[in-house]
């Protein structure tokens, strides 16, 4: 999860071979297509890069849109998945759901942390 949220936010360590090239010049062209889209109050022009590579953009995407990913990945994962509860302590709740919490929060804050240190 947290290596997606490096890939959108243009923040992967690991980025300089084949693979990584395209699926970065992708990501520039969606972020292309999303700025163009931008109308409200000045939007567009606040999330301007005149390199094409609209970092702001995709770290205020990834901000508002993290908790989306976080369960279109998990929302699959069955019994498969490694957190049994939500929450620690007396208040900790069984997760029936077999994925995630049903708050639908993500549980984690490590795609905020440094790759280098995770």
């Amino acid at each position: 999860f947290a290596d997606i949220g490096d890939i959108v936010r243009g923040k992967d360590l690991y980025i300089g071979n084949n693979g990584k090239d395209k699926l970065e010049k992708n990501l520039q062209k969606i972020f292309e297509k999303i700025h163009g889209g931008l109308s409200k109050n000045g939007a567009q022009k606040h999330y301007n890069d005149k390199d094409g590579n609209y970092y702001k953009l995709r770290e205020d995407w990834w901000y508002a849109n993290r908790a989306k990913v976080w369960y279109a990945i998990t929302c699959k994962a069955n019994g498969t998945y490694f957190r049994p509860t939500c929450g620690s302590g007396p208040g900790a709740i069984r997760t029936p759901s077999h994925c995630r919490c049903s708050t639908r929060v993500v549980p984690t804050y490590f795609d905020y942390v440094p790759q280098y240190l995770r």
